[in-house]
């Protein structure tokens, strides 16, 4: 029995089959294998697909060039920017800090000036602090004295109120800074009067 099932089994897949390439052929469906498409490549074919490919990889590297070029350019105006800001924000500290200065020099001189009596020492020290406050925020901008004596005079950091002769000075050293010169950086923002050696 077990047989004759099998036989039945057997006969029914057969048949169904059968049924099902019949159903195929008679409605235009085969399968892949039978109508696989095997296009024939021309050579004009082969060198226009060939002359498109040179072209867009020809722009690609164009678009590529031209995207560093403005990445670089875009890094350089970021540069720039920030130089210009540097030395705005420098531009600006000299120029409130010259403000100062005058101030500056009136304290030195009434420092230089100050009074021997008992009474005069409370007044001068109450100058000493303000002094050493207003220094400290000179400093704190970096802002430098030019205060050098035996100094060779540099035009660009000396202005010269008198030519003297003096044997202890070499020609052309400082004798004496009379009013004290400020820079920022490299930047003179007030330049020392200075006496120098004939």
């Amino acid at each position: 029995m077990e047989e004759h099932h099998k036989k039945a089994n057997a006969k029914k897949a057969a048949s169904e089959y059968q049924q099902s390439e019949e159903s195929r052929k008679s409605a235009g469906t085969y399968p892949v294998e039978d109508t696989q498409f095997k296009p024939e490549v021309t050579l004009e074919a082969y060198e226009a697909v060939k002359a498109d490919l040179d072209k867009a990889v020809k722009e690609a590297s164009t678009n590529l060039d031209g995207w560093q070029r403005e990445r670089a350019e875009f890094v350089n105006y970021k540069k720039r920017i920030e130089r210009e800001n540097a030395q705005l924000r420098a531009n600006i500290t000299g120029e409130v800090i010259k403000k100062y200065l005058v101030i500056m020099d009136d304290l030195d001189l009434a420092m230089n000036h100050r009074p021997t009596c008992d009474e005069g020492a409370v007044w001068a020290e109450g100058i000493e602090l303000i002094v050493r406050k207003l220094q400290t925020v000179i400093d704190a901008e970096g802002i430098e004295r030019i205060n050098q004596n035996k100094v060779q005079f540099d035009p660009s950091m000396h202005e010269a109120i008198s030519n003297e002769d003096n044997p202890e000075f070499a020609s052309g050293e400082v004798i004496e800074v009379v009013r004290q010169g400020y820079k920022l950086g490299e930047r003179i923002l007030r330049p020392a009067m200075v006496r120098v050696a004939r």
